[in-house]
């Protein structure tokens, strides 16, 4: 498996090769140029970094080769220990950090890790931020001339648990919250934690939430998944079960860094992951005027919820950190991604599922509403996600040309792969920031019609280029 650098992180599989793999001495390396690129960007300031993990079984090993990296060349470390990714990003500013890391591979299966690498505002890298440590890492004998700190100097450590308290009372400052109407509606919620940092935040945070009745599943941080930790519908048949056999209200999942945010219906259906960022949308604009953004891949429903609540749409580069730049270029009071990423910036900008089910437990309080009835009030949409391998003569460009002349009364939008849009219906094809493959995104009135539309793209593709 190549080792992947992306406006991600630095992403791979433990074990192997170096250069190959995520090994020690890669995991060195990028955090030697990490600490590097912040003594750059900070000076004459004795720094501090945030070390936060999933529950992953190589994450401990990680984390004190982390932490092994950051004293040695002066940098404090704080550990705030099994921490989801949003918990995280709210630790390096209320800790007044210079910047932090959250090791986890997101949605990736246990043999994976990564380091998802984050500014002193605790947001994720720019892409220019980015290339610049990475030209670092890839200097000749970086680490060879590498000026590491004398006994004097060392970083120091410290240990700090109480960040996910800190994170749970801050999403129950949030104006929109109706906590009242939650403990009132005495909900029986199921969760399933992936065996990850969700299986210890979601409960708390229900408790918090004032929920007395809920049913757990897989929320033993063993860092062993129980299935695909991905939140998609076929991996989470086992939660659908457990909320009809519970005769839960809701069913909620997160993936193992819990940023994003999977809901299951009271009937054991999925509400939908496009439909996440949609409802928690419509949920927040009825009670104040702001705009949205989301990405390219995502449903076109989020766009029908402003023009309902008259205010403004935008679409960004897929990634976070492009929602991000966007959403405060247009002052949006919500954005996300149409995989179940919700960001509410009143609280921080990251995707966060912890936010996104606090919120939409008030709506089915505050409302009196079932999933299934919140569902059947959004847009209706249908999406279609797949993917291809990249056949060795395509060209991205030359893709493009080709579609153009092809598909000539659709409009198309480059800033982000390949963006079709036709009057009912739309597709995206673009290149996998994690995985050597192209996501083909389709999204038509019907599913047959998102499957057949992206299936003819993927088709299109390959003769061109076989």
């Amino acid at each position: 498996m190549t080792l992947i650098k992306s406006i991600s992180g630095i992403r791979g599989t433990i074990g192997g090769v170096s250069g190959s793999n995520l090994t020690p001495y890669d995991l060195l390396k990028f955090s030697l140029a990490y600490g590097a690129w912040l003594k750059q960007e900070r000076p004459n300031k004795r720094l501090k970094v945030v070390i936060g993990r999933d529950a992953r079984v190589s994450g401990l090993m990680l984390r004190d080769l982390l932490v092994s990296s950051f004293t040695s060349i002066g940098i404090d470390v704080v550990d705030i220990g099994l921490s989801s990714t949003p918990t995280t990003e709210l630790a390096v500013t209320e800790l007044s950090a210079d910047g932090g890391i959250i090791l986890t591979a997101s949605h990736n299966p246990m043999q994976w890790n990564a380091l998802k690498l984050l500014n002193s505002s605790g947001e994720f890298l720019s892409d220019s931020e980015g290339q610049a440590l990475y030209a670092l890492a890839a200097e000749e004998d970086f680490l060879a001339k590498y000026a590491f700190a004398d006994v004097h100097s060392l970083g120091n450590v410290s240990i700090q648990h109480q960040m996910l308290d800190y994170h749970i009372q801050l999403i129950k400052t949030l104006p929109y919250l109706n906590l009242q109407a939650i403990e009132a509606a005495q909900f029986t919620v199921a969760v399933d934690g992936v065996n990850s940092v969700g299986g210890i935040a979601v409960p708390a945070l229900l408790v918090a939430l004032g929920v007395k009745n809920i049913v757990e599943l897989h929320c033993e941080p063993t860092g062993i998944f129980a299935h695909n930790p991905e939140p998609l519908p076929e991996h989470l048949t086992e939660i659908s079960q457990v909320v009809k056999d519970s005769e839960a209200h809701v069913g909620f999942v997160v993936d193992p860094d819990a940023d994003r945010l999977a809901i299951i219906n009271e009937d054991g259906t999925m509400f939908g992951e496009e439909n996440t960022l949609i409802a928690i949308a419509d949920y927040l604009l009825e009670q104040r005027k702001g705009n949205a953004v989301s990405n390219l891949s995502s449903s076109r429903g989020l766009r029908d919820i402003c023009r309902k609540h008259g205010v403004d749409y935008a679409a960004a580069a897929v990634g976070e950190v492009n929602v991000v730049k966007v959403m405060k270029e247009t002052n949006a009071l919500i954005g996300g991604e149409g995989n179940g990423g919700v960001i509410l910036p009143e609280l921080h900008y990251g995707r966060d599922a912890l936010v996104g089910i606090a919120l939409f437990l008030s709506y089915m309080a505050e409302k009196q509403l079932r999933p299934t009835q919140i569902k059947a009030g959004l847009p209706s949409y249908f999406i279609s996600k797949n993917k291809m391998d990249i056949p060795v003569k395509m060209d991205m460009a030359a893709l493009q040309h080709a579609l153009e002349d092809h598909y000539a009364e659709a409009s198309f939008t480059t800033i982000d792969g390949i963006k079709i849009d036709f009057p009912d219906r739309w597709v995206h094809l673009r290149k996998s920031n994690t995985e050597a493959i192209i996501r083909i995104y389709a999204e038509a009135p019907t599913q047959r019609e998102a499957e057949v539309l992206a299936q003819e793209i993927i088709s299109f593709a390959n003769s061109k280029f076989a």
